[in-house]
């Protein structure tokens, strides 16, 4: 069974209803991330911080798996299927895939500002994380996100996984963050390499399908080329 590697970023979940960062329309627009995405700015106001991420948490909550996600997940009955994801959401994982590898940690996590290594899951019943929020050892709680400014503990084996990989698709990211963008540049010379974007997307890679739809119509019409291909 071939190892089938998909890079996903915001585009992915933006039919689902997840507000994506760098368009015109995005949270970027509303926020700085000096301001809410930066240890900088938790040690500066940690409320500010804290209510950022209830809010994108209870966005969450409301959003479904589009079907794109639901189409990635479907692709295991062919192929060895790895996620390996900017997002923030648990959308891959409610569609049914049962690999996920998340560069940039979970929205439905916490931990503790003293060890990111270590995560508590957010009761979806309960959803916020407030000041004064701490672990059994009475470390206050902050979300489980790789900040900017802040080492990416998952691009090693990421890296592995794109090495490995027989077929990479790369669906709704800019290929603009760093250090997931660099992960083009572990794809074997010759490999097959779809990428599905209703944008143009710039990259010095000359050998890569090209699909402009977005994350369902692309999905699927990326399912149809695997099954014509393999």
């Amino acid at each position: 069974m071939k190892k089938l590697v998909v890079l996903t970023g915001a585009g992915m979940s933006a039919e689902s209803g997840i507000s994506t960062f760098r368009d015109s329309d995005g949270l970027w627009e509303k926020y700085r991330v000096e301001d809410v995405a930066t240890l900088e700015a938790f040690a500066a106001n940690p409320e500010l911080v804290l209510r950022f991420y209830n809010q994108r948490r209870k966005q969450l909550l409301t959003c479904q798996p589009n079907d794109g996600h639901r189409g990635l997940a479907a692709l295991e009955k062919d192929f060895d299927v790895h996620i390996i994801t900017q997002n923030v959401d648990d959308l891959h994982e409610r569609a049914g895939s049962t690999n996920v590898l998340h560069l940039h940690g979970e929205l439905m996590k916490a931990c503790p500002v003293n060890n990111t290594s270590k995560w508590y899951p957010v009761d979806p019943e309960n959803p916020e994380i407030n000041p004064g929020d701490k672990d059994a050892d009475g470390n206050q709680l902050r979300p489980y996100i790789v900040w900017f400014g802040e080492a990416v503990p998952m691009i090693d084996p990421a890296i592995r996984l794109v090495e490995e990989s027989d077929i990479l698709v790369v669906i709704g990211t800019s290929l603009n963050v760093y250090p997931a963008a660099g992960l083009l540049n572990y794809a074997r010379k010759g490999q097959p390499i779809y990428l599905i974007d209703p944008k143009e997307v710039q990259t010095y890679r000359k050998d890569i399908h090209y699909i402009q739809a977005g994350a369902s119509e692309g999905v699927a019409r990326l399912t149809e080329l695997l099954k014509e291909n393999n």
